[in-house]
C-alpha cells in the first residue's frame, strides 16, 4: 500500500511537472534603458540580462496606460483601462471579476502574489498573498497577509519581496505546477537604495541624455503644463534625500514644512547604524549646494545626476534579487520547467526632456522591458522587435500552460512570437488611453495608436493633436500635425485611430473626430 500512495504521488508530480511554472517578476518604473540588455551605457544588471541571454529580448513591448494600477489591472485581465474598471491610480478594482489566475487555478495551477498590489482590495484567484499596502515603503515596509492584518517587517522591501517568494516556493504543494507573480516596488519614487548600493553609486557619473536640456515651450498645452520637470518638480529633501539643514538658508532651494516633515519620516525609517552612514553619504550632495548654490542649468545638472545615482542604485538591489530567483531554480531542479519573465509595469523617463515619471504616450513611457526564458520553447539570444503589448501578458500566460483564452481578453497571445513560429502579431497598431489628470504631474488625458513607423496622439480636453514619424524622430521632438506633407498620413492615421477606438468598444470621445473636435456622448 506505501508503494502504491509512493507511485500515485510520484506520478502526480511527474503529470504536473508537464505543464510548465510561471514567475512573473514586474518592477515598478523600471525603464528598459536601466538594463543592461538594453543599454549598457547606464548600468549593469547581470542577473536580469541572463533572463534575456538564456531567453528572448522583447524591444517593442508597450503598454496601454503607462501608470501603476492601470498596468497592473491589465495584467490580470488582459484588457484595457476602459473595460477592466481601472484608469487611474485611485480607482479600486473589482475583485470579483474573472482574472487570468482565477482561470489557471481552475485548470489546476497553484497561484501566489508577493509584493506591490496597488488595486485598493484584497487579490483574489491566488492561493497565497501578500502585499505591500499602497506604494509601500522601501526601508521596514508593512505588509497586509491573508487574514487583513498588517505587519511591519524588517529589512529592506527588495530583499523581504524576495525573501516571501522563495519561503512560499518551498511550502507550495509540489504535486501542482505553480504561478508566482513578484512584484517589487522599487524603482518607484522615493527612490531609495540600502545602504550597499549607496555607497557603491553615490560617486558615479552617468552620461546625460540628448534632451536633458531642450527647450520644450514650443510644444502644445501638454508639454506646456505637465509637472515632470526633475528642476522644478522634483525635491531635494524628499527625492534626493538632502537634509534641510544646507538648504535653510538658499532662498530658492529652502524646502516647504512638508518636505521636511517626509524627509525625516523617511530617514526614520532606516534602522541605525545604516541611518547615519547614509545621511553622511548624502550631506555631500548638502555640502555642494552650499558651496556653489547652483539654479537653473546648473541645478538641473546636479539633480539629474543624484537621481541616477538613487534610481540605478535601487535597480542593482532588484537585479541582486532577481539573482537570487534564478539561483533558487538552478538549485531545485525547476529551471528547465519553468518560464520566467522579467518586465516593469511601464517605461519611465530618465531625464529625457528634462523629466522623469511616466504617463504620455511617447516611447519613453510607453514601451516597457520584456524578456522572457522558457528552456526548450524559446532559443537563447533570441532578439524580436514585435510590436507586444500588455494586453497580451494574461492570454499569453493561459496559451503557455494550456488553458482556454477567453473572448473578453482584448489582447493576444504571443507564444508564436517567442517560440519563433512567427515574426509579428499581424497586428499594425497599438492602442493606447491615458485618463488622470487633476493629480500627480498633470498630464492631459489623450489617447492614440502607434504603428511600425508612425504614431498619433489626441489630447481630446484641449483638442490638440500630435504625430510623429519614429523612424526620422525617435525621441519625437517634433510634431507634424501642421506638416503639408504629412497631411494624408495624418488623414489616414485618424481614420485607423477610430477604428482601433470602435474595435476596443472604448466610447470616450466619441464621435468620428474628422476636424479633431471632441464630441460628447
Amino acid at each position: 500500500m506505501r508503494w502504491l500512495v509512493f507511485c500515485l504521488f510520484v506520478s502526480s508530480v511527474t503529470a504536473a511537472q508537464k505543464r510548465p511554472n510561471i514567475i512573473y517578476i514586474m518592477s515598478d518604473d523600471h525603464d528598459a534603458n536601466a538594463i543592461s540588455a538594453y543599454n549598457k551605457k547606464l548600468t549593469s544588471t547581470p542577473n536580469i540580462d541572463r533572463i534575456a541571454n538564456e531567453g528572448i529580448l522583447l524591444t517593442r513591448c508597450f503598454v496601454g496606460n503607462s501608470i501603476c494600477s492601470p498596468a497592473r489591472a491589465t495584467l490580470l485581465t488582459g484588457q484595457h483601462s476602459h473595460k477592466n474598471g481601472v484608469k487611474d491610480n485611485f480607482t479600486h478594482f473589482d475583485s470579483s471579476r474573472i482574472t487570468m489566475p482565477k482561470l489557471l487555478q481552475q485548470t489546476g495551477y497553484q497561484t501566489a502574489l508577493i509584493g506591490k498590489w496597488h488595486l485598493h482590495s484584497y487579490p483574489t484567484g491566488f492561493d497565497y498573498w501578500k502585499i505591500l499596502p499602497g506604494q509601500g515603503q522601501y526601508f521596514e515596509p508593512a505588509f497586509i497577509n491573508m487574514t487583513g492584518d498588517t505587519v511591519v517587517q524588517h529589512g529592506y522591501a527588495s530583499n523581504i519581496i524576495t525573501d516571501e517568494a522563495l519561503s512560499w516556493l518551498d511550502r507550495r504543494d509540489k504535486t501542482k505546477p505553480f504561478v508566482l507573480f513578484l512584484h517589487h516596488k522599487a524603482p518607484h519614487r522615493y527612490f531609495f537604495p540600502p545602504l550597499t548600493y549607496i555607497e557603491q553609486f553615490h560617486k558615479k557619473t552617468f552620461p546625460e541624455p540628448a534632451t536633458l536640456y531642450a527647450d520644450t515651450t514650443g510644444h502644445g498645452s501638454a508639454w506646456r503644463i505637465q509637472t515632470m520637470s526633475i528642476l522644478t518638480v522634483m525635491k531635494l529633501c524628499s527625492d534626493l534625500k538632502v537634509d534641510p539643514k544646507y538648504l535653510d538658508d538658499i532662498p530658492w532651494l529652502k524646502p516647504d514644512s512638508a518636505e521636511v516633515v517626509y524627509y525625516n519620516a523617511i530617514m526614520d525609517r532606516i534602522p541605525q547604524p545604516d541611518r547615519d552612514k547614509i545621511k553622511e553619504i548624502y550631506s555631500e550632495r548638502g555640502k555642494l549646494l552650499q558651496r556653489l548654490k547652483p539654479k537653473g542649468k546648473e541645478l538641473l545638472k546636479w539633480k539629474y545626476q543624484w537621481y541616477m545615482q538613487d534610481y540605478l542604485a535601487c535597480v542593482a538591489s532588484v537585479d541582486e534579487n532577481v539573482g537570487r530567483v534564478l539561483k533558487y531554480l538552478d538549485e531545485n531542479d525547476l529551471t528547465k520547467n519553468t518560464m520566467v519573465i522579467y518586465t516593469s509595469d511601464q517605461g519611465m523617463y530618465l531625464g529625457e526632456n528634462g523629466w522623469f515619471d511616466k504617463r504620455f504616450m511617447y516611447d519613453k513611457s510607453m514601451r516597457t522591458a520584456l524578456m522572457i526564458r522558457w528552456p526548450g520553447h524559446i532559443r537563447p539570444k533570441t532578439i524580436s522587435d514585435a510590436m507586444v503589448q500588455n494586453i497580451d501578458f494574461a492570454p499569453t500566460f493561459l496559451n503557455v500552460t494550456g488553458s482556454d483564452v477567453p473572448t473578453w481578453m482584448q489582447g493576444v497571445s504571443f507564444v508564436p512570437i517567442i517560440t519563433g513560429k512567427k515574426k509579428s502579431l499581424d497586428r499594425p497598431y497599438l492602442y493606447y488611453h491615458y485618463y488622470e489628470f487633476s493629480t500627480d504631474h498633470t498630464v492631459i488625458p489623450h489617447l492614440g495608436l502607434r504603428g511600425e513607423r508612425y504614431k498619433l496622439i489626441y489630447f481630446y480636453t484641449v483638442n490638440e493633436w500630435e504625430l510623429y514619424d519614429l523612424k526620422n524622430d525617435p525621441n519625437e521632438q517634433h510634431n507634424l500635425i501642421r506638416s503639408p506633407s504629412y497631411q494624408e498620413i495624418f488623414s489616414q492615421m485618424k481614420k485607423e485611430l477610430i477604428k482601433l477606438r470602435d474595435h476596443y468598444d472604448d466610447h470616450e470621445p466619441a464621435g468620428e473626430l474628422p476636424d479633431g473636435t471632441p464630441s460628447k456622448k
